[in-house]
């Protein structure tokens, strides 16, 4: 059956959208997620993105839907949820916003822009709900949640370890989980930042060392070194713990990589192997 949007049984849906859906649209594909399909919903002069989670994730929509509405309504740049609800195979699906397309071309100015992005993030308080308030914020086990059987990998599994018992690990934040270049949409200058599929409580301090290493690896280390600057010049991001938190990030990079297929590209793997040898915790036996 073709996708409609009447097709959809609706939980929550905008009136802005109830109104739109009485007016001819159209529905063009854009590029397919690793967990969701994804549309382009255009309707008179509005356009909207529309995610099917239809392939093997099922995670929590109401959460992420709810999520996104309190983040805008605290003036965070995330893309602005329109409804959620279930499609005819009973996937869920949510509307947000379309906010344009991945950041092409990076200069510092951007970079600074992205680094003040997640740290507002991390600053949108969540100590201050009541825990019935604050539900659509899951806490994980952060070992299980990022390193999924690590521990059939001893070699990485012992690392891991040794770096959680020379910091003290934080849940305590709103952290996005996986923000990289593909997760942030740039318009006219205007910014959102989208898939918080990994969004929960957490430690910042892992938040940006993720995106570091992934700034680092992707696309240059010039640009990795300018935007670690920016962290640890705008956030409490010490040398310390860059170490220890983009050692992690490397861990589970290379986790991912044995047990499953990562992006490659030109140079990729001269830079992780150029990041292992900087960093005291880690070793080249784990490439």
């Amino acid at each position: 059956m073709r996708l409609t949007l009447e097709s959809i049984r609706w939980v929550e849906l905008s009136e802005e959208i109830r109104c739109l859906l009485e007016k001819p649209y159209k529905i063009l594909p854009l590029s397919p997620g690793l967990e969701a399909e994804v549309v382009k919903i255009e309707c008179a002069d509005h356009s909207y993105v529309l995610k099917i989670w239809n392939k093997d994730s099922k995670p929590n929509i109401r959460n992420q839907y709810e999520l996104l509405s309190r983040l805008c309504e605290s003036g965070i740049q995330v893309s602005k949820p329109y409804g959620w609800g279930m499609d005819v195979d009973s996937n869920q699906v949510l509307l947000t916003s379309y906010d344009g397309e991945p950041i092409a071309k990076l200069i510092k100015t951007k970079l600074e822009q992205l680094a003040q992005m997640l740290i507002q993030v991390h600053g949108y308080d969540i100590n201050g709900m009541s825990n019935a308030d604050a539900n659509f914020i899951p806490q994980y086990d952060f070992v299980g949640y990022f390193f999924p059987s690590i521990e059939l990998h001893e070699d990485m599994h012992q690392i891991l370890t040794n770096l959680l018992q020379r910091t003290e690990f934080r849940h305590d934040y709103l952290i996005h989980g996986d923000y990289n270049l593909g997760n942030i949409l740039e318009s006219d200058d205007q910014y959102a930042i989208i898939d918080w599929t990994n969004g929960q409580r957490g430690d910042p301090r892992y938040d940006i060392a993720w995106s570091i290493f992934l700034m680092t690896i992707y696309t240059g280390e010039r640009n990795g070194k300018m935007y670690s600057a920016l962290f640890k010049s705008l956030s409490e991001y010490t040398p310390d713990d860059a170490e220890i938190f983009e050692a992690m990030a490397c861990l589970r990079w290379i986790l991912l990589k044995r047990v499953s297929n990562v992006p490659m590209g030109p140079g990729v793997m001269q830079r992780v192997k150029k990041i292992i040898g900087s960093n005291s915790y880690l070793n080249d036996e784990l490439l």
